[in-house]
């Protein structure tokens, strides 16, 4: 149990990463900062800095618990969202980001006005404030809550106040740039940690040898390394054996996320050029394959070591309480910590940029200054935190195994968003109104699959209704006319072209992938 020297490690974390955030969101020209220095770090982020904060906003308690306790029912097969991710950041990187950056957007709304009309920028701001507020930011204080809880004996109300303040207390003042370069030390604490935790769970099961107690686990739970499931397997509708890899939901998911996810995306606007962003992406794509053993693994090792849990989703935690030394423990607390108030400083971020930038800017009469753009950014911050704590328990306090009811609900809206966006993109008859038939059939369509067809897997039905959406889009196109459309984006000027270094690593990381599903497969 937590002790004394764990709470001071700790509190020296907290102190820590406010002053990093203080210090670096310091304005030395004297001049009044403007709303791209706040939103997107006034562009100027290095690929280091780009990197870190991609993994810090994407790993937080949704995965290291959620996943780790997918990791202690499924297995290893769970991973396939982080392996899988490193292609979509480079496809991402190669083909998205050269697009935006080179339209200079503050957010995702934001081109889709550019490209279609203000209605559509509207319809999409309301949906992702609406995501990443009752979805992602309630979900990330819940099991944020549930793991202090469990390490601590704090109550989760307070647990979830503890984090929201944390996560304000760095991100409120500073914006993007205080929230990118503090992300370096998340990341590092998270990486860390985790492999803190697989290390000593193997070495405990292997008496004192973690390749001892690697071979003990596989030759007691061996369906745990299966990265296929079998049709057989009770977890097969959630991860469809081979069609997970070949099947279009898993890329559906990984596209509209990596590509078009506001506090996603936001970290690259903020580059200092086209080619510093691909560097952070790559980094990124790195960092995703080394996630299996910090985040899955300890879930696979706390099915040996504690097979009966009175829910999945404990099994982070217990591993942490029961078998790390006092020091280590707050040590590693804090790198849970770390990754939860990253994660919530990264949406709460986004939330006022769109909130901002698309919205209040939309409906303003008259020019709005820099110092009024701020500030209604730092109040959306407050009022989205504010929010997501009253309804954190209401709408998950009842839930297990949130991190597959946050993949079941966004999945309703994914496949419209990537229809959207890809049409946008590299389709220049595709017309407002067919893209808002889009998005309402990708809604549609998904409630009455779910409903009508319970047992269909839901990687199948994002594919299902990634295609309807399409085929929607398309049909309406084709009966407004089948023209170009004036606002049509011109890929003649957009050099996608990659360095030989990018290249390289591509092939690296795919070869890697191929290694591992080979072998596991």
């Amino acid at each position: 149990m937590f002790n004394a020297l764990d709470w001071w490690i700790v509190g020296l974390y907290c102190v820590g990463i406010i002053s990093l955030a203080t210090y670096v969101s310091r304005n030395n020209s004297g001049s009044e900062r403007t709303a791209e220095d706040y939103f997107l770090a006034g562009r100027t982020l290095p690929w280091w800095a780009i990197g870190a904060s991609l993994i810090a906003a994407n790993i937080s308690a949704e995965q290291i618990i959620g996943m780790s306790g997918q990791g202690f029912v499924v297995g290893m097969a769970i991973a396939v969202w982080e392996l899988t991710a490193a292609i979509a950041l480079i496809v991402m990187a190669k083909y998205f980001l050269p697009l935006f950056l080179e339209k200079k957007i503050y957010t995702m709304p934001q081109f889709l006005e550019q490209r279609f009309d203000k209605r559509v920028s509207l319809v999409l701001s309301f949906f992702w404030l609406t995501v990443y507020i009752f979805v992602n930011l309630t979900a990330v204080l819940w099991l944020g809550s549930i793991a202090i809880n469990t390490l601590t004996g704090l109550s989760l109300i307070n647990g979830m106040i503890l984090l929201a303040f944390l996560s304000l207390a760095y991100s409120l003042s500073g914006g993007l740039k205080a929230v990118a370069m503090t992300d370096i030390v998340q990341v590092v604490l998270l990486i860390f940690g985790g492999l803190a935790v697989s290390f000593i769970a193997l070495t405990k099961i292997g008496d004192g040898y973690i390749t001892d107690g690697m071979v003990q686990v596989y030759q007691q739970m061996p369906e745990k390394f299966d990265m296929i499931l079998s049709p057989d397997n009770p977890s097969y509708n959630n991860l469809p054996g081979i069609w997970i890899l070949l099947g279009a939901g898993v890329w559906i998911g990984h596209f509209a996320y990596w590509g078009f996810n506001q506090y996603i995306t936001q970290r690259a606007l903020g580059a200092k050029s086209i080619k510093e962003a691909q560097k952070g992406v790559m980094f990124a794509a790195y960092l995703k394959l080394l996630m299996p053993l910090v985040i899955v693994l300890p879930g696979i090792c706390a099915a040996v070591l504690f097979p009966v849990l009175e829910k999945t989703d404990q099994a982070y935690p217990t591993m942490m309480i029961e078998l790390l030394p006092n020091g280590l423990l707050g040590l590693t607390f804090a790198a849970l910590i770390a990754a939860i108030v990253s994660s919530l400083a990264s949406m709460t971020n986004s939330i006022s940029t769109i909130f901002t930038m698309d919205i209040c800017r939309s409906f303003a009469k008259d020019e709005m200054s820099q110092s009024s753009l701020i500030n209604i950014g730092r109040s959306a911050v407050v009022g989205s935190m504010l929010i997501a704590l009253i309804m954190a328990k209401p709408i998950l306090g009842n839930s297990d195994q949130i991190f597959q009811y946050i993949q079941n609900f966004t999945g309703l809206f994914t496949p419209g968003i990537l229809v959207i966006f890809l049409v946008a993109l590299f389709w220049k008859k595709a017309t407002t109104l067919s893209v808002l038939i889009a998005a309402i059939l990708s809604v549609v369509m998904s409630i009455f699959i779910q409903a009508s067809f319970p047992e269909f897997p839901y990687i199948h039905r994002m594919g299902a209704v990634f295609f309807a959406s399409g085929l929607g889009c398309y049909i309406t196109s084709r009966a407004q006319g089948y023209l170009d459309q004036d606002k049509a984006i011109d890929l003649a000027g957009i050099d996608f072209s990659t360095t030989r270094a990018f290249n390289l690593n591509t092939l690296i990381i795919v070869s890697i992938l191929t290694l591992i599903y080979i072998t596991l497969g």
